[in-house]
């Protein structure tokens, strides 16, 4: 069955803003957090697909249809997805939220990539998405080091987005066939078991925590993950991955006046002009894209 609608049952631009505020305090939570990021990651799987599952019962019957190649292809969306969480979560035990959220703004640039190779998209918008580029770099310029554990923590964040672009641009070929509902519930049970292997092999206690803890676990499960990355999954039935991607330009500007206002991590003159450059280059771009049409040129026979 084609889960491909021609256009969204509501303006796009709305979920797409709430996604990208939610997406702004993964950070802060994973901060908050004193339990190994493998277990931060699995609960977080694990509690999105309990508050799914009462949401859409009726549409685990469509499970049987799907085929063994879509099976293989939600096998590695989940254990990618599974690999940016590791990745990226760990990356701010060594960097600061300022500097791992702004290389994530890469991402845009490497999912347009990725598209025209496997999807034959257009590369356009080349200015607008410099624009903003630009301006993610300047937020992060003033605390961005390149030497001992920032520089580890850089090259985490770096690995975790390329683990993301590639999910995304498997997502983009699943959606066409398997509801968004379907496909986040499958990934994200696939990357909690992901998760639970990665954790019994190396002997991590996933069971003693405070409560403190445990509501961290259940708040990264709500508010990045169902009110961001689930989201996204939805509307990459409507839009281009390269315009949902574009989104994570904004989480620089969230993220460091969240840690300022939280962690005391002061922002600097480069840093506010910065944001202001994130945000005219992604409204711009934004207004360009035909946000409730699909892209044309996406085939799901490409990958």
């Amino acid at each position: 069955m084609n889960y491909k609608s021609s256009s969204a049952p509501i303006p796009v631009l709305l979920p797409l803003i709430v996604g990208m505020i939610a997406i702004s305090f993964a950070p802060i939570l994973v901060r908050y957090s004193d339990a190994p990021v493998s277990v931060q990651g699995m609960y977080r799987m694990l509690f999105t697909v309990l508050l799914m599952l009462p949401f859409g019962h009726r549409q685990l019957r469509s499970v049987s249809s799907i085929s063994r190649k879509d099976w293989g292809l939600l096998g590695l969306a989940g254990f990618f997805l599974a690999l940016h969480f590791l990745l990226w979560m760990a990356s701010l035990n060594y960097t600061s939220i300022a500097s791992s959220t702004i290389i994530l703004t890469l991402e845009p640039v490497f999912v347009m990539i990725g598209a025209y190779f496997a999807f034959k998209d257009k590369i356009g918008k080349l200015p607008l998405l410099g624009l903003a580029l630009a301006g993610a770099f300047v937020v992060g310029s003033g605390d961005f080091r390149i030497s001992g554990e920032a520089f580890k923590g850089d090259m985490l964040s770096f690995t975790g987005m390329l683990a993301v672009v590639v999910n995304m641009l498997v997502a983009k070929v699943i959606l066409r066939r398997v509801s968004s509902y379907l496909y986040s519930l499958i990934v994200f049970a696939i990357a909690f078991v992901c998760f639970a292997i990665y954790n019994a092999v190396l002997g991590i206690n996933v069971i003693d925590y405070v409560p403190t803890e445990w509501l961290i676990f259940i708040l990264l499960a709500i508010v990045p993950t169902v009110l961001g990355h689930m989201i996204f999954n939805w509307l990459l039935q409507f839009i281009s991955p390269t315009t949902i991607s574009m989104t994570v330009l904004a989480e620089p500007v969230g993220a460091s006046l969240l840690g300022l206002m939280l962690f005391g991590e002061m922002l600097t003159t480069s840093q506010l002009i910065g944001g202001v450059l994130v945000i005219v280059g992604l409204l711009l771009y934004m207004r360009t894209e035909s946000l409730g049409i699909p892209a044309a040129s996406t085939s799901a026979e490409a990958a």
